[in-house]
């Protein structure tokens, strides 16, 4: 199977897994968009769940998406706790049915548990697999597939502890998807509707969003509007109504300067649009803030394995490219944070130029060339 594995009809075949959340999936568009570049009569298949953000986003890019039935892991007894082993045995039959059809070259997992059953499968049948961590903590599908893997690459160097295997281990940084930082103001602010020489506040919480980010917004959007400023606020599915329905009754200058969105698809345009980020401190999101240069109001979440939100949030203030604000200090915290930085100018630039320094550009390239090299072996 191997053997046979590394070419189909003279062009070579890759398999992404990994989804659920924008942060498991991008960083897999990045390196999938950088092994089209290199090599552009690849075929590339990404398998995921349905329902989840893969489904909608992969087909959009121009991959072909295939559905295997998988899930988290939930610590509590619920009939889907009761359920997971069989999803497993399945989503695993699943992706041996899958690979045997594409006979992928390399198959990448790209974390969460959607990459577990198709990295599984391949180490199976003796096909190359790389995982792509991005955390500071190393998920827990990572961990499990990680000795069995080709190579395992890491986003931070201090990540390497929690591995016990080392021969297969590098550190590449986190890969962002292709437009990030790349857009224009004119063109940010116009994808919106939006004024592009007034000050904007660009809100999110990640794909899923961010309820206590959300809540918070509530209760300080008034009074940031009132101070002449644009507002992008991304709040995932479950807050977006109540989001929406404040923003129309909170009087016309907060609806006119307000554009809520459940899930913003093209964040290169609100990165592009935006002076300051207000969001969670996943890894992928530092990826791209560091990338475009955004200063940014970093808010934790304080249940993150091994609290690693908060060691990426301090790394960024540490480097004065960000400001934390702990999650339960929101009432009280925020306003005069973001207003301050709203207010300054200056310190917004010097936050932006010092994010900047902390990118990691070349990280997606350095992946798909370290995919491709694990084809030709």
């Amino acid at each position: 199977m191997a053997a046979e594995s590394h070419e189909r009809g003279g062009k070579l075949a890759f398999l992404f897994a990994g989804g659920g959340t924008g942060g498991h999936l991008y960083p897999a568009v990045a390196i999938a968009e950088e092994l089209r570049s290199l090599s552009p009569d690849a075929e590339i298949v990404f398998a995921g769940t349905k329902g989840k953000i893969e489904e909608r986003v992969v087909p959009k890019r121009g991959y072909r998406f295939a559905a295997i039935w998988i899930s988290g892991f939930r610590r509590t007894l619920t009939p889907a706790t009761l359920l997971f082993p069989l999803k497993v045995l399945v989503a695993t039959v699943q992706s041996l049915i899958l690979i045997r059809k594409l006979r992928p070259a390399v198959v990448i997992g790209t974390g969460g548990y959607v990459c577990g059953p198709p990295v599984f499968a391949a180490s199976l049948l003796g096909i190359p697999t790389l995982i792509q961590e991005q955390n500071s903590y190393p998920g827990a599908t990572t961990r499990l597939l990680a000795p069995r893997v080709s190579e395992v690459h890491l986003t931070f160097e201090n990540t390497r502890r929690y591995l016990k295997r080392k021969d297969n281990v590098k550190v590449s940084g986190n890969p962002v998807r292709s437009g990030v930082g790349a857009v224009s103001r004119q063109e940010g602010a116009g994808f919106f509707r939006l004024q592009p020489d007034r000050t904007t506040l660009l809100v999110f919480g990640g794909s899923l969003g961010a309820t206590s980010l959300n809540k918070a917004m509530l209760g300080i959007l008034p009074e940031i509007i009132a101070r002449d400023v644009q507002v992008i606020w991304q709040t995932g599915q479950s807050d977006y109504t109540a989001a929406r329905e404040f923003v129309l009754t909170a009087g016309e200058k907060v609806s006119a300067n307000t554009r809520v969105h459940r899930f913003v698809e093209r964040m290169e345009n609100a990165f592009a649009a935006c002076d300051l980020a207000l969001c969670r401190s996943g890894a992928s999101t530092i990826a791209e803030l560091t990338l475009a240069g955004i200063p940014s109001v970093l808010v934790p979440y304080p249940f993150a394995a091994a609290d690693h939100q908060t060691e990426n949030a301090r790394a960024m203030a540490e480097g004065g490219a960000a400001v934390l604000c702990k999650d339960s200090e929101l009432e009280t915290e925020l306003l005069p944070l973001v207003m301050g930085l709203l207010e300054d100018p200056a310190r917004r630039q010097a936050m932006g130029n010092r994010a900047k320094l902390l990118a990691r550009p070349d990280a997606a390239r350095v992946l798909a060339q370290a995919v491709l090299g694990l084809a030709r072996r």
